[in-house]
């Protein structure tokens, strides 16, 4: 009888375990330099799952599976804009800025300065400029010279049922170039 109680409390516990990891929090791993320097290969993020993540606004790091891209394989980026806003890339002085409804973005949390890359959409005279269609969102990685996101045609918009949730904080680390793991990272992302 013991272990009928037991094994009855173990399923609903696997239960719960189950609906907690599909419906409130994900776990994903990094793959690739996209993100440097706020996220590396090989970590490991707690995402807040899209059924509870409620309204996404600039800045938040997200996790989207867009089809035309790369099979659908996950992809990590920052929300640069959402529906109804103008995005605008263009160079000034010889630097790259990104503009939100006018408004240069202060970035300080980017790789490197911004270079036009050749895998982008078509840059017009005006730079590169889009008004985010109803229900998306436009993302870039932080190392954007090296990543694959919104201003690419495979990738465009999100649309906010691509979105698979958003970043909550990094649960383990990815190894540093000389193999160790900085476990200072640990924690929540911003």
């Amino acid at each position: 009888l013991d272990l009928y109680a037991l094994l009855h409390d173990l399923v609903y516990i696997l239960a719960a375990i189950v609906l907690v990891f599909v419906f409130c929090v994900r776990l994903v791993g990094v793959n690739g330099e996209s993100m440097l320097p706020t996220l590396r290969h090989g970590d490991y993020l707690a995402l807040q799952s899209n059924v509870i993540m409620g309204e996404l606004k600039y800045g938040d790091i997200i996790v989207a599976r867009k089809l035309s891209f790369e099979d659908g394989e996950p992809i990590v980026k920052r929300v640069i804009a959402t529906e109804g806003q103008t995005v605008n890339i263009r160079e000034e002085n010889s630097v790259i800025s990104v503009y939100v409804d006018g408004v240069k973005l202060d970035e300080p949390y980017i790789n490197e300065p911004m270079q036009f890359i050749s895998y982008a959409q078509d840059y017009g005279p005006e730079g590169y400029t889009l008004t985010v269609d109803e229900n998306c969102v436009f993302v870039m990685g932080d190392n954007r010279n090296h990543s694959s996101d919104s201003r690419i045609a495979s990738i465009g918009e999100i649309k906010l049922d691509q979105v698979l949730g958003k970043v909550l904080l990094i649960v383990f680390p990815g190894r540093e170039a000389d193999g160790s793991r900085d476990t200072g990272r640990l924690g929540v992302v911003s």
